[in-house]
């Protein structure tokens, strides 16, 4: 079991909404004896929240500003393997939960589902085990079928973390000077993986950036 042995389950919340973060606290500490131990807005303050506080679970909200909660996702599970992911979503679509599934989470619980199965599913996570809904057992049973074929020049999976990182902040209307501050980069190198993830993703005009990420979920509209 994930959680520690001494103590409550410790809870991290990732929304950008504070209202929704105080909405699954409230509920989660009333369903569980659980400690919520960090809440982020973004998805950069919660990587680094993660790694601060090394929660039991993490509930990620998919549309992050900063970097979205599939990134997010992935990163924690990459680089913090004692921290689980409960993906929370107002997207119900079987292909966004494949995605979150296959990025490492736990559970793919609609927002309109939490009060119902959120609690389960972090216990669940935290236990290291899958919590699956009618909705997110069939995005698991998805992930094991052949996925359909896909240019490989139209995917952000064929990007570089640090250019998926650019292409999220331009999207989100970032400039090139405020995406290279975030980022700690020069502006010429923002420019470079800019015009890198144009050519990789076939894209003629910035402008197609914001709905290329809007179409794959990177950013919502």
């Amino acid at each position: 079991m994930n959680q520690r042995a001494n103590g409550p389950l410790r809870v991290l919340l990732a929304d950008d909404h504070e209202i929704i973060r105080l909405g699954v606290a409230s509920a989660l500490q009333a369903q569980l004896q659980c400690q919520i131990c960090a809440e982020a807005s973004d998805g950069r303050e919660a990587l680094k929240l993660v790694e601060s506080t090394h929660p039991d679970v993490a509930v990620v909200d998919l549309g992050l500003p900063g970097l979205n909660g599939l990134d997010l996702t992935e990163q924690i599970r990459r680089y913090f393997k004692d921290t689980e992911v409960v993906v929370l979503s107002g997207d119900d679509s079987i292909d966004t939960a494949r995605c979150a599934l296959k990025s490492g989470a736990r559970a793919f619980i609609l927002k309109v589902d939490a009060v119902e199965h959120l609690a389960d599913a972090v216990k669940s996570a935290a236990q290291r085990r899958f919590y699956l809904t009618p909705h997110s057992h069939g995005a698991l049973q998805d992930t094991k079928a052949p996925s359909p074929k896909r240019s490989p020049t139209r995917t952000s999976k064929n990007l570089t973390s640090r250019e998926r990182d650019v292409l999220q902040l331009l999207a989100e209307g970032r400039s090139n000077k405020e995406a290279a501050a975030i980022l700690g980069l020069s502006v010429k190198t923002i420019k470079t993986h800019r015009a890198t993830t144009m050519r990789k993703l076939k894209l003629a005009r910035p402008s197609e950036l914001i709905r290329y990420a809007i179409r794959n979920k990177i950013i919502q509209a």
